[in-house]
């Protein structure tokens, strides 16, 4: 039908196989190691096989890969549990490869018996050598023609500690000449005696992950295994453990991850940002991880827009990072609320207001109806951003000027008559005078200005402080830039302004709310606020600046 979204590949595949009866109920899985947090590749995945498993009736698995003890800890299980939840998916089971440590290691005797697996006293090196090359086969060690009974006793022995960690390994017998080198005898099992997050000291030997996957998504009955483009070399050896331990045949699919431009994806380059103190943490706003684009104020719906719009593809590409701020913003539009910031303060004194003050009312979304209007208080003492005054202005500079003419956000018309400098020369307050009939729902003047300024009445402004992050690197693919990644980090990722002022509406700012700072950007209050100082993070800027930049 005209206008239908035509299906992806998976899509296609999954359709296929209900129609043809292979499956009644489609089960998928997300399977992070939690040696880290989670990045907005991860997210990507996280869509597809929720969004899967939602579309056709199923349901998802969240599986923690935990099979590597000596980088996996709690803190990252329960952070990626709570961005898989802020994302708005909510799995069917809380599973973890160390569930099935047990079921695993009774695989691997079973390969033993089968005389499809052996242990091997070989160093690493040693088994790199004898794997050969592409062009070449590789050979097989003496270790590989031990008997079925004594590699049993190994193993049991490796199992109960009396080995040191690479002293020895249990591989699978497959082929030596293998075109695929993943095939010339895998290792399956290493030594390794290290505190395990959820099994403690109960084992030293941990299985690897080629050997773990394809048996965990068949325990679990996982129909359809999803995961990226590098695994296809992988997927031989999954179906060849699945065969030959003749266990429920899951299928692995491959789909092209996320690469994104500006942006760094791999775990280990955003450990190293971390641990050498390029940024405050993982949740950092510059970060590309989920909790720091929370932190950032980018929104689960943004997110989840910006997965829809890339859409699944079997190939890789380099996505626009501008496409991810397109999302963001279209989605803040909606649900902003508006509030005016002065960043960069020059003050105001309206020669000719004799009130006090005056409680003026402004739209909270004019893209909302239901946000309602808040209250501005108007006085004699204003401020106004710097930049929006210039004495000797240049032509079509259209803001406020002497004897120049603007109008004031949602308030009145005003003039400047008198430029006040200090000693040295510098501006510091500007005299004017306002249109009493210019008032904004009911002028009455008929004077019309080409600029409207945003502004807060100086004795109720609200001190704050701004933190305007930008892209973390200078270069749109850092994967194919020369020299180190930490080169590129773009030195103007994060500026603070510590002299801003905002309307007194922003007093009771809330973390879950979004504001767009009329002029400015969109923006939401940082965790680390409180009642002396209040922190907003920009989120993204209005309009996509970068683009002009880098021309």
């Amino acid at each position: 039908m005209d206008g239908e979204k035509s299906l992806n590949f998976i899509e296609e595949i999954i359709e296929a196989d209900l129609a043809a009866g292979k499956h009644k109920n489609i089960l998928t899985r997300f399977p992070p190691e939690p040696n880290g947090y989670l990045h907005i590749g991860h997210a990507k995945s996280i869509c597809l096989n929720f969004g899967l498993a939602k579309k056709y009736g199923g349901k998802t698995n969240l599986r923690f890969d935990d099979t590597n003890p000596s980088t996996e800890e709690t803190e990252y299980v329960e952070s990626i549990k709570a961005d898989v939840q802020w994302l708005g998916f909510n799995w069917a089971n809380e599973l973890y490869a160390s569930n099935y440590f047990d079921d695993l290691y009774a695989f691997a005797i079973q390969l033993i018996e089968k005389q499809l697996a052996y242990v091997d006293d070989s160093t690493s090196d040693e088994i790199a050598e004898q794997k050969g090359t592409p062009t070449t086969a590789g050979k097989r060690n003496k270790y590989a023609e031990r008997t079925v009974a004594e590699n049993l006793q190994l193993f049991e022995e490796m199992k109960a500690g009396k080995y040191a960690d690479g002293t020895k390994v249990l591989r699978a017998k497959i082929d030596m000449a293998a075109s695929n080198m993943l095939m010339r005898d895998p290792i399956i099992y290493r030594i390794k005696h290290a505190h395990h997050h959820r099994t403690g000291d109960k084992w030293c030997i941990y299985p690897m992950y080629d050997f773990a996957h394809g048996q965990s998504d068949s325990i679990e009955n996982i129909t359809h295994s999803i995961c990226t483009l590098e695994f296809i070399p992988h997927r031989e050896l999954y179906n060849w453990f699945i065969e030959n331990l003749n266990i429920f045949p899951s299928h692995q699919y491959e789909f092209a991850r996320l690469n994104m431009t500006y942006t760094v994806m791999s775990k280990r380059k955003l450990l190293q940002l971390v641990n050498e103190k390029y940024v405050l943490g993982w949740d950092d706003p510059r970060m590309p991880t989920i909790s720091g684009m929370r932190r950032r104020g980018y929104t689960a719906e943004s997110i989840r827009e910006f997965c829809d719009k890339i859409g699944i593809a079997r190939r890789e590409n380099l996505i626009d990072i501008g496409l991810l701020e397109f999302c963001v913003r279209e989605h803040l539009n909606k649900i902003s609320l508006r509030r005016m910031v002065v960043f960069d303060p020059l003050k105001i004194t309206i020669t000719n207001y004799t009130q006090t003050e005056e409680i003026l009312f402004s739209e909270n979304n004019p893209e909302d109806e239901t946000a309602g209007n808040r209250q501005i208080p108007f006085s004699k003492e204003l401020y106004i951003e710097k930049e929006d005054f210039m004495e000797n202005p240049p032509k079509k500079f259209f803001r406020l000027c002497p004897e120049g003419m603007v109008r004031l956000k949602g308030a009145y018309i005003i003039k400047c008559e008198e430029v006040v400098k200090d000693a040295n020369g510098n501006i510091i307050e500007l005299k004017c005078t306002y249109i009493p009939e210019s008032k904004s729902g009911s002028d009455t003047s008929g004077i019309h200005v080409k600029s409207v300024l945003h502004w807060v009445s100086a004795n109720h402004a609200v001190p704050v402080e701004l933190c305007l992050y930008d892209r973390l690197l200078t270069v749109e693919n850092v994967d194919a830039a020369e020299g180190d990644f930490k080169d590129y980090i773009n030195p103007s990722s994060l500026q603070t302004i510590t002299t801003a002022y905002a309307e007194p509406a922003l007093k009771n700012a809330v973390i879950n709310e979004r504001y767009q700072f009329l002029r400015k950007g969109y923006f939401c209050l940082d965790i680390n606020s409180n009642e002396q100082k209040m922190i907003f993070n920009r989120t993204v800027t209005l309009k996509d600046t970068w683009a002009k930049v880098n021309k």
